[in-house]
């Protein structure tokens, strides 16, 4: 089994790596493999709503969200992790996740579907529940279980350091690691069981703008 965090910072070693890195340790001492894939710092096009994931189930940029979603294909659960940016999470990572998680909901592969996902944020101060709010949303229209761990997923600090002296929410990161990991292992052992999925309906779209009859 396998897990993919995502950085979603510009910075490939600075605060939300470090927060990264407490759950993979954790998710390695209990024999779950992971890998760290950061977005980058190149700039990252927006969802422009054209409908092409719909055909191919990739989008029509060529860059790094293609490259995760090649990837996330074969994982079995994810973090997201991102920094706090005017009380949300940063401008690149929803980009980011506004374009992959859209290609995901209309790939015939169903990528994200039944595989559990947390968020993780990393601030200074503050913003960090609302991004925890916004990220979240992500995987529920998703259909992905969410993972949660004794407090908010969330660290404190400016500097990396800083963060390492964040013993709360270190401790916040291997709790969450052990829970991901828990619910992988669940998972597994009802798959062998024969336990089937969720029987499945078409999506049914209602809107609330009605003509006159």
């Amino acid at each position: 089994m396998k897990v993919l965090l995502v950085n979603g910072s510009p910075h490939a070693k600075g605060c939300t790596y470090v927060a990264l890195e407490e759950v993979a340790r954790t998710l390695n001492s209990e024999g779950i493999e992971t890998e760290v894939f950061h977005i980058g710092a190149e700039p990252l096009s927006g969802c422009t709503a054209c409908g092409s994931c719909r055909e191919t189930g990739r989008c029509k940029f060529p860059d790094r969200v293609n490259e995760f979603l090649d990837m996330a294909e074969k994982a079995d659960g994810f973090v997201f992790g991102s920094p706090v940016h005017f009380a949300a999470a940063g401008g690149a990572i929803t980009s980011f996740m506004d374009r992959a998680f859209f290609c995901g909901l209309r790939s015939p592969s169903r990528i994200f579907y039944l595989k559990p996902a947390a968020a993780v944020a990393s601030a200074r101060r503050a913003g960090t529940t609302a991004t925890l709010d916004q990220l979240n949303k992500y995987f529920t229209i998703s259909q992905m279980p969410v993972i949660s761990s004794r407090y908010w997923n969330m660290v404190h600090g400016s500097k990396p350091e800083e963060v390492k002296q964040d013993l709360e929410g270190l401790q916040v990161m291997r709790v969450l690691g052990r829970n991901m990991a828990w619910f992988l292992k669940c998972k597994q052992a009802g798959i062998k069981a024969g336990v089937p999925f969720p029987e499945r309906e078409e999506p049914v779209a209602t809107n609330f703008i009605r003509a006159n009859a």
